[in-house]
């Protein structure tokens, strides 16, 4: 997402660089003990993931603040991994001392998913189809077993039992991020003591299903895509490229282009009207953007990582209310208002459920004309939500 239509010069939307978090930051990878067995029964010989991490956890190990991330980002959530890096972690404003995410106080990590997409930017450390089998020393490929979002949970689990963390003060994501979040909730309820769930989703419906197979869809179609064994001849990098404009604009409200292009020309010299081939400035910059994100994705981990999302239900139950039963978490809710996505009224009908059940909730919309990505590069307007949520 940080690296799609956000990049369109939406760089007034991002929170002042001088309030950002002054530090830099390392990946780390961790090992996952022995084989690991997926929720559907499969086997996987070898996981390895990336992790980052910020502040220190306490010796009770019950202050950290885990941030699981969205569906085209990594744990690269706040700083920088060299000093001249362009742009920082995506909710770097947020993070810092006496900030809201206090680094003074929690214990800030992410992890990096299961069939992360960004396995080819030499930064993030994941296991997927493009990761070597060890079983034929090839790429597994479209052979890769099924991963759901419980998968990522368990994994994360792993790694907080041998960092030593007891208790989760809360845990926060965006997109992707808040179904992770909420079947941290669900599945661990003893354990986490807050949940934020920012532009969330706490089940895929059958409208988000059909969304979201769009964008592995329209990668298989392209030629070189070859039922995913691809690798180490011609990747397919135009169906990715047609993937990332139609998952971008999936993302972003209308408003977003108003605000940003209007009308204008790609070419002040060429009109629109006078040749096929003549672009607006909304066309080339999506063009341009979507072509970047591409080279740097792997098409067969978008594939399964958007399966992985089309499974989710919370807690694994068919019914939403069945599902959230399990939360006891103290829960902040933080839709966008013009989410085109994941839509604030389910949000509600989830506030109405977890009111209900004696769970307790609040709700606040995030403004903006971002759309579904005012949850990334808008969360500065929540700062003072989310700091008191925290310290009560």
């Amino acid at each position: 997402m940080r690296n799609s239509l956000i990049a369109l010069g939406l760089a007034s939307a991002m929170v002042q660089s001088a309030l950002a978090y002054d530090g830099l930051v390392q990946k780390q990878s961790f090992d996952y003990p022995g084989p690991f067995t997926t929720v559907s029964g499969a086997t996987i010989r070898q996981v390895k993931v990336g992790y980052e991490s910020l502040g220190k956890l306490d010796a009770a190990g019950s202050n950290a603040i885990l941030i699981p991330h969205f569906f085209s980002g990594s744990s690269h959530f706040a700083g920088r991994y060299k000093a001249d890096d362009k742009a920082p972690g995506y909710w770097d404003g947020l993070v810092g001392p006496g900030k809201a995410l206090d680094t003074d106080k929690y214990f800030l990590i992410s992890v990096d998913t299961l069939c992360n997409i960004n396995t080819k930017d030499g930064i993030t450390v994941t296991t997927g189809p493009a990761s070597t089998d060890p079983d034929t020393g090839k790429p597994y490929a479209m052979h890769f077993p099924e991963v759901q979002i419980h998968d990522f949970v368990t994994v994360q689990k792993a790694l907080l039992d041998k960092l030593g963390v007891k208790k989760l003060h809360a845990v926060m994501g965006a997109s992707m991020g808040s179904l992770q979040s909420y079947e941290w909730a669900a599945t661990y309820p003893a354990m986490v003591e807050r949940l934020i769930a920012v532009i969330p989703a706490a089940q895929i419906d059958a409208y988000g299903i059909e969304r979201v197979r769009h964008w592995g869809d329209i990668v298989k179609l392209d030629p070189n895509w070859k039922q995913g064994d691809y690798y180490g001849g011609p990747e397919p990098i135009d169906g990715l490229i047609m993937a990332f404009k139609v998952l971008s604009l999936d993302t972003l409200a209308p408003e977003w282009g108003d605000a940003s292009f209007g009308r204008k020309w790609a070419d002040p010299a060429k009109d629109p009207a006078k040749a096929w081939d003549n672009q607006y400035a909304v066309e080339a910059a999506a063009d341009a953007a979507a072509t970047a994100r591409a080279k740097a994705t792997d098409a067969d981990n978008l594939i399964c990582l958007e399966r992985a999302n089309e499974l989710f239900t919370v807690g694994g139950k068919d019914s939403l209310e069945e599902g959230l039963k399990a939360i006891k978490a103290k829960t902040l809710l933080l839709p966008s208002h013009n989410d085109h996505l994941l839509f604030p009224e389910a949000t509600r009908h989830v506030r109405d459920l977890l009111q209900a059940q004696g769970t307790p909730v609040e709700y606040h919309e995030l403004d903006g004309p971002m759309g579904h990505v005012n949850g990334v590069v808008g969360m500065g307007q929540a700062a003072g939500i989310v700091q008191k949520f925290l310290t009560e």
